[in-house]
């Protein structure tokens, strides 16, 4: 009944999942916080100018040398065909002449519609644009950037990407599961489940972004693929960790598995919930992007957890034991944790606890220091990939022969009778030129200026800075200013916001869990500040890489949240899974023995699990763009040393040194515990006796 039932929801979602590439939304203005000034500038500059116009600009250059008659009559025949191109509204300006003589700019709208397709539209437009500017060059160099340009590089990017990453994504899990299993056919039921999660995920996304209001862009999507496959897998390998264990126990293999499921499922829903929870925090963020990040991912966990706790444990149980074959497991054979390697490091940590800690704790805390190193103060878009596409190598030709502003104006809009003070302010704002004479409608009087510097770069923030206080400083004029650079400023001030405001919230959600599930006090005290200091260490190697490895010329302002989110989240997993362990046979032999148990029990599936989870993180490398390059470094980094580092040693000798007194205030904390001298001598295997 449970497989048939996921048969049918797999049979209903998949084509509307199809259609989630179609619900994005990749415009910077869709992602504003609705108070920011440029949002507001956005909606009141509708007034005078369509805000589905989208600028490509077309830039010509002699390299060697002069612009020539021919080389004017070439763009002058462009301009004219531009105009027939399907979409261009409004008239083509150009061609401009560069003061230096060696180029030349022709400036074409287009209009992205606001219904149906649009935005897919948006970039063979470009590609038209560039088809007929590039023919018959005669040694020119011609190249089309600016917004459509931007815009349609950015598209080419994750153009088919979206397959690319599933195929990387799934390659990845099936190898680990082939190691970890050492099994030819095991693989294939939790990497079932994983694709009928990822695509009832879809569906339900899909169905809220067309329905429901929420934001959906490029990036959300394809860290939503790596969030599923990581996650559900990880879910998938303690499950199947511990019905291993139980058929050891059971000659009925329905027995096993409600065993199995009734002491796995508690610490899987746990850690579920504790993602999903750190993830909807995300939706008192200003930022709308960020907002919306939260909701698409705590639904894809959700729909994970719930494939992993019903159909996985279905479809083991139908397969039987031969589905572990070669290494079938048997009623009374033995269990290989009892002397496997976490057996034996757990043993070698025993001896001196206090010293693993503390050496760990500094080694950490000095990797942290990295992060002083972090520039997460936005990348320019000429930054923002790691290759060079054409809108970047125009935007640097552009910034050679004309203002950088030019394509991007600043955009001021106030009261109609305080038309001429704006105009003035607007002109005597040094870094502006260009400013257009007021259009007055509805009250409103709308003015452009063009910057001289680029719209994304730090001096055209303080510029728009200086300006909003001029204009805000004429009376009665009620003035915003916006335009692109407002936007991006306003951008990076939300993403500051947000994780000013996230991130304490995340870290008492986190904290509250782990205290309602290990009914303790000092545990999620210790456990959350290993998360953190593992965070610190994740962002400080991170640094250093993205400084010195990789050149990044600096970070996304929601990088840092976002790795937190991730880092803080997944990191309680795993404390979830050994902890929760330690907790249960702590009950029977004692915290310092149930804590080398815990270890030795779950060790395997804690590397397993973290390991898949770097992996499909990792995979967003593949995609040649600086922040989601930045993302899955840092959390791929994050979980490795979360997995062989954090919970395997340093959580295993602060349980070992604290003892008993971890589980403080519950009635656990009171149970008789062993000396650590006493322990240290004990076998391995004779920890479970």
């Amino acid at each position: 009944m449970v497989l048939v039932f996921w048969i049918a929801v797999f049979a209903v979602a998949g084509p509307l999942a199809g259609k989630l590439n179609s619900a994005q939304q990749n415009d910077a203005s869709a992602w504003l916080p609705k108070n920011a000034e440029s949002t507001q500038v956005v909606e009141l500059a509708k007034r005078f100018s369509p805000s589905d116009i989208f600028p490509a600009l077309v830039v010509y250059e002699r390299p060697d040398g002069a612009i020539t008659p021919a080389d004017q009559a070439k763009v002058a025949a462009d301009v004219q065909r531009f105009a027939t191109v399907k979409d261009v509204a409004g008239k083509v300006l150009g061609p401009i002449p560069a003061q230096d003589g060696r180029a030349l700019q022709v400036i074409v709208p287009i209009k992205v519609a606001a219904e149906g397709n649009g935005w897919e539209e948006l970039t063979p437009r470009v590609e038209e644009l560039r088809s007929i500017s590039q023919a018959d060059t005669g040694g020119l160099g011609v190249y089309v950037t600016g917004p459509a340009g931007y815009f349609a590089d950015f598209a080419n990017v994750f153009s088919g990407f979206d397959s690319t990453l599933l195929y990387i994504t799934a390659t990845i899990v099936i190898v680990i599961l082939l190691i970890t299993y050492r099994s030819p056919v095991l693989w294939l039921l939790p990497l079932t489940c994983v694709f009928i999660a990822l695509t009832a995920a879809q569906a339900v996304i899909y169905l809220l972004a067309k329905n429901g209001g929420l934001t959906v862009n490029g990036q959300s999507a394809f860290i939503l693929t790596v969030l599923v496959f990581g996650a559900g897998t990880d879910y998938a390998l303690l499950l199947t960790a511990r019905y291993r264990e139980e058929l050891r126990r059971h000659a009925d293999r329905h027995e096993a598995m409600a065993v199995a499921l009734g002491r796995a499922a508690p610490a899987i829903i746990a850690s579920a919930a504790t993602v999903i929870l750190s993830l909807l925090c995300l939706l008192v963020a200003e930022l709308s992007s960020t907002k919306s990040l939260g909701p698409v991912m705590a639904i894809g966990v959700a729909v994970g957890l719930c494939v992993m706790i019903t159909l996985l444990p279905a479809l083991l149980v139908i397969f039987g034991r031969w589905v572990f074959w070669p290494l079938r497991p048997t009623v009374g054979s033995a269990e290989p944790t009892e002397r496997g390697v976490w057996a034996r490091i757990g043993q070698r940590v025993a001896r001196r606890p206090r010293v693993v800690w503390v050496v760990t704790a500094v080694v950490l805390g000095l990797l942290a220091l990295g992060v002083t190193g972090l520039d997460a103060n936005g990348l320019q878009s000429k930054d923002s990939f790691r290759t060079a596409p054409e809108a970047v190598t125009g935007e640097e030709v552009l910034a050679r022969h004309f203002p950088a502003g030019v394509g991007n104006p600043v955009q001021v809009v106030g009261r109609a009778e305080a038309a001429g003070q704006l105009q003035s302010a607007l002109s005597g704002t040094a870094g502006v030129t260009a400013v257009t004479r007021p259009v007055v409608k509805d009250g409103y009087a709308y003015l452009e200026g063009t910057l001289t510097s680029s719209a994304d770069s730090q001096a055209s923030y303080d510029l728009v800075d200086r300006l909003r206080s001029t204009v805000h400083a004429i009376p009665a004029a009620d003035a915003k200013v916006g335009g692109s650079s407002a936007v991006n400023l306003d951008i990076l001030r939300a993403s500051r916001h947000d994780r000013d405001l996230v991130v304490p919230l995340v870290l008492v959600v986190v904290t509250i869990i782990l205290g309602l599930l290990l009914r303790a006090v000092v545990a999620p005290l210790l456990l959350v500040a290993t998360v953190v200091l593992s965070f610190g260490a994740a962002m400080g190697v991170s640094t250093l890489a993205f400084n010195n490895l990789f050149g990044f010329a600096g970070a996304d302002p929601s990088f840092p949240l976002w790795t937190f989110v991730f880092l803080v989240a997944l990191g309680t997993d795993y404390n979830i899974f050994l902890m929760t362990r330690v907790h249960e046979e702590s009950k029977r032999h004692g915290t310092r023995r149930g804590a080398l148990i815990g270890l030795a029990a779950t060790g395997g599936v804690i590397t397993s699990a973290g390991v898949v989870l770097a992996g499909t993180f990792a995979a967003l490398g593949t995609l040649p763009l600086v922040f989601v390059t930045e993302i899955g470094f840092a959390v791929a980094f994050g979980v490795l040393l979360d997995t062989f580092v954090v919970r395997s040693v340093l959580v295993t000798s602060l349980n070992l040194d604290v003892g008993r007194r971890i589980w403080w205030p519950s009635s656990l904390s009171r149970n008789p515990d062993v000396a650590l001298d006493e322990l240290a001598q004990e076998e391995p295997a004779a920890l479970t006796r």
